[in-house]
């Protein structure tokens, strides 16, 4: 079975709104419906989990009931990390799936992933046993110790910047959650990060520049020109 996990817990402080990020309407539509859809729509994808905060989480049901997701099978509250929200839905999942199950870890405020990246994310976890989705790094980086200042610049052909989905085997994310709590590590900022802290290679995946994270209300505003671009075009 291959099942979607959805960090929606996010309070979206840098947005400055009165809501959290994933639930501003676009459209008339929330964001973390658009993604929600992505997922529903996708033949691969067997069942969805949310991970959201607890307040929200009735919400969460009847958008899902509104919106017709019928894949979506859980919804838990998160944690005060991204680590530990993700620690959370795993735990829930390990009661009601097997751990050879495929786990594909998304972010709720992508909702511009294309089937392509689902398809190709599953297909390399299948290959390699690990997938992660990422874009090439085009433009110039510094490394700078008081941001403002440098002289140290990284080739830019060695650097890959990473985007989700993650997707591994349910068994595979429990076991580096554990590990993670054994040796002291917390707060990581995505699941290739402390699988990379384990020790574990990290295999790639198709990403795109489309699949945004919406952190910023200039991200809205890209985020609603890609919708329109892609109705002129006839794009699902």
């Amino acid at each position: 079975m291959n099942i979607a996990l959805l960090t929606a817990g996010g309070t979206g402080t840098r947005m400055h709104q009165d809501i959290p990020k994933q639930f501003l309407h676009v459209k008339n539509k929330p964001i973390l419906i658009y993604t929600l859809e992505a997922f529903e729509r996708h033949p691969s994808i067997d069942a969805i989990i949310v991970v959201g905060l607890e307040r929200w989480i009735d919400i969460i049901w009847a958008y899902a009931k509104q919106f017709n997701i019928t894949k979506l099978k859980w919804v838990v509250s998160g944690g005060n990390t991204g680590h530990e929200s993700i620690r959370n839905g795993l735990l829930e999942l390990e009661k009601h799936c097997d751990i050879s199950d495929v786990v594909m870890i998304h972010d709720g405020n992508r909702p511009m992933i294309s089937p392509d990246i689902i398809s190709d994310s599953l297909a390399k976890q299948k290959e390699f046993g690990s997938a992660v989705a990422v874009i090439p790094c085009v433009e110039v980086v510094f490394k700078s110790k008081d941001g403002q200042s440098s002289t140290i610049n990284i080739p830019r052909d060695e650097l890959l910047r990473t985007q989700t989905p993650h997707t591994y085997e349910l068994g595979k994310l429990l076991w580096a959650h554990r590990e993670s709590d054994r040796l002291g590590i917390s707060n990581t900022v995505a699941s290739c990060d402390l699988m990379c802290r384990l020790g574990e290679t990290v295999y790639f995946s198709k990403g795109s520049e489309r699949n945004l994270k919406i952190t910023t209300v200039e991200d809205i505003e890209i985020f609603t020109s890609l919708l329109d671009y892609r109705k002129e075009e006839g794009l699902k």
